[in-house]
């Protein structure tokens, strides 16, 4: 016979001898997961009686809630609900055979063939229940269906596989699940580790949850849950103190959140959610952000990176994506094409009420701005789309405490010479001589001093090739400089060479200013790409980044440089044009930059010198 007409076909078998260890080591990478695995079943249990009581297929509506019981004395975890319960068959066909789940055919037998109902359905008796193996050594089930004349079925199985079916002894209709925990995992036996792991995974399930611990107050039970979260809810119901109590329970910052954006897309994303823009205490504060994502109001994980666009990693909020499998996986998320249009969506919506304040609400927009800043700046130079929606609506903070667009900011300028220029200190404070030079002249300056400003500014020249950002310490602007000329003095320069480091420039120029005798000055674009290398030298071997090109600018027109030059032709007096020449530069210095501690005390010594000799 040719051997390529011998086929055979069959079922492949699962040896519980075999897959039991699996299960128990291998199941979850967290074995607290048995509790959302087996109390989500609950849930289900109970969303299933909803719908039969919605289709008319049961008469009454109950108080639904499920109560986990801890027993330390006993060892045992009881999980009971008042849900649809199982019949001696069903036992067989959805426990006995490992990982079918009921769920589907439940819906097509009461309601149709439509997939999209299981939506309501949150998981299944499968894999999932058998999570439980996971901390007991042997778990038991006792449990009434819903079905008239319906008899109690008891099912108990060991870690090992072995299981025995008798009639149960439960009156009412529901299920309850005993959990035999092993001595291994005894913690999940202590109240505080099992409140915490009902609090994480179970915070927001759709039916009513009380913990019960015996040997305390039996009467006494702890609410777990709230089964109606505020994402639920239309947006235009939610008030701001709703949102903010929200924040502080289910992030426990003590701070206010800057803003709140509430997600409720339909179809085809179908997912809720609110994200929070957090308070940082300090620009250097941690920029982590965290997202909790659920699944039909099943806690599925933390900090869901893949949904958030990078730029706005510091947003903290709840997301609910019932699209997304219970058991999502983090390579599923980075390659999904459904969790890239849930991420376009979040920030459009960032885009939309940053926007929307904008036009309806300037003064809070500029409020939070100094807050926003640097993520706003950064989505920018990170993604073309953010850009084109933001452009319009990026607010530039004055040294004057205005907050102006750059087109306002322009037109303030006009007229002044200072066309299609953004003149900005990067330290109000250190700055302030400067800043006044301009001010002497009606020219508003911007103040950019955050972290990124000196990247974003680069990246907005490229976009407008019209508008050019000048910091006020780089050369002389013409905006200052006078109409007057004068001859540079070489006795002048060669006094000032004297005392000024060899690194140091030095030039003449007649500004329209008279009050300051000199100020330093550094290139614009020397200075950007030292900036930039200083970002990269520790990162790259052999890259380090050049020393600023700094100039003295003497001011011709002011009265202290002309007493000074009015020194030079006594040799007796010298000494002291060449110490109060010293006393000028040190003063740039200081108004341009923080002395080093070298400086300070030549500074200090100078000064005292002064004093004596004047």
């Amino acid at each position: 016979m040719n051997q390529e007409e011998v086929k055979e076909k069959g079922g492949i078998s699962v040896d519980t001898e075999h897959i039991f260890p699996v299960i128990k080591r291998w199941l979850y990478s967290d074995k607290e997961i048995f509790v959302r695995e087996l109390v989500s079943n609950g849930c289900d249990a109970i969303t299933k009686c909803k719908r039969l009581v919605s289709l008319g297929k049961m008469e009454t509506e109950e108080n639904w809630r499920i109560d986990v019981t801890l027993d330390e004395a006993l060892s045992e975890i009881r999980i009971t609900d008042n849900g649809i319960g199982m019949t001696a068959e069903e036992i067989k066909k959805y426990i006995n055979q490992i990982a079918l789940s009921g769920a589907l055919e439940f819906i097509e037998k009461y309601e149709g063939s439509g997939e999209d109902d299981a939506a309501g359905i949150i998981g299944h008796f499968g894999l999932g229940f058998y999570s439980a193996f996971m901390v007991a050594s042997r778990v038991d089930i006792n449990t009434l269906s819903f079905e008239e004349g319906a008899e109690s079925a008891f099912w108990t199985c060991t870690d090992g596989g072995d299981f025995e079916m008798k009639p149960g002894t439960r009156t009412v209709r529901g299920t309850e699940i005993t959990l035999h925990v092993t001595e291994e995992e005894k913690e999940y036996l202590k109240k505080e580790k099992l409140r915490a792991v009902l609090d994480k995974y179970c915070a927001f399930m759709p039916a009513p949850i009380y913990l019960h611990v015996m040997g305390e107050n039996e009467e006494k039970e702890e609410p777990i849950n709230d089964p109606n979260p505020l994402w639920l809810k239309n947006p235009s119901e939610c008030t701001e103190e709703e949102y903010k109590a929200f924040y502080h329970k289910v992030f426990a910052d003590p701070l206010d959140p800057l803003f709140t954006i509430h997600i409720n897309a339909e179809f085809p994303l179908n997912f809720k959610g609110i994200l929070y823009f957090p308070k940082l205490p300090d620009e250097y504060a941690s920029l982590e952000g965290q997202v909790k994502l659920f699944y039909n109001q099943v806690y599925v994980a933390d900090n869901i990176k893949e949904v958030i666009p990078e730029y706005m990693m510091l947003l903290r909020g709840v997301l609910d994506c019932p699209e997304l499998p219970l058991n999502v996986s983090r390579s599923y998320l980075q390659n999904s094409g459904y969790v890239t249009k849930i991420a376009n969506h979040i920030t459009k919506k960032i885009c939309d009420k940053l926007t929307g304040l904008f036009r309806n609400d300037r003064e809070k927009l500029a409020s939070l701005w100094r807050d926003i800043k640097p993520f706003v700046e950064y989505g920018c130079t990170r993604d073309a789309k953010f850009f084109s929606r933001m452009k319009d609506s990026i607010l530039y903070e004055t040294t004057d405490g205005e907050f102006l667009t750059i087109e306002e900011y322009l037109k303030k300028n006009e007229g002044k010479g200072a066309e299609n220029t953004v003149y900005y200190a990067s330290d109000k404070l250190q700055q302030v001589g400067y800043i006044n030079l301009y001010r002497e002249q009606g020219i508003t300056v911007a103040l950019l001093d955050g972290i990124i400003d000196s990247r974003f500014l680069s990246f907005l020249e490229m976009q407008d090739h019209a508008t050019h950002f000048v910091r006020i310490d780089s050369e002389t602007d013409k905006v200052l400089r006078s109409e007057d000329t004068a001859e540079d003095s070489e006795e002048l320069k060669e006094l000032f060479r004297e005392v000024v480091p060899e690194k140091v420039q030095i030039a003449q120029e007649m500004l329209k200013s008279s009050k300051i005798p000199a100020i330093l000055t550094l290139s614009e674009e020397k200075r950007r790409l030292a900036e930039i290398l200083k970002q990269y030298s520790g990162t790259i071997p052999g890259l380090s980044a050049p020393e600023e090109e700094v100039t003295l600018v003497i001011n011709r027109s002011c009265p202290l440089i002309a007493r000074i030059m009015s020194l030079l032709g006594d040799e007796k007096k010298k000494a002291k044009a060449r110490a109060l020449a010293k006393q000028v530069y040190m003063i740039a210095v200081i108004a341009q930059r923080s002395f080093t501690q070298e400086e300070l005390q030549e500074f200090i010594d100078s000064s005292i010198d002064l004093l004596y000799n004047a």
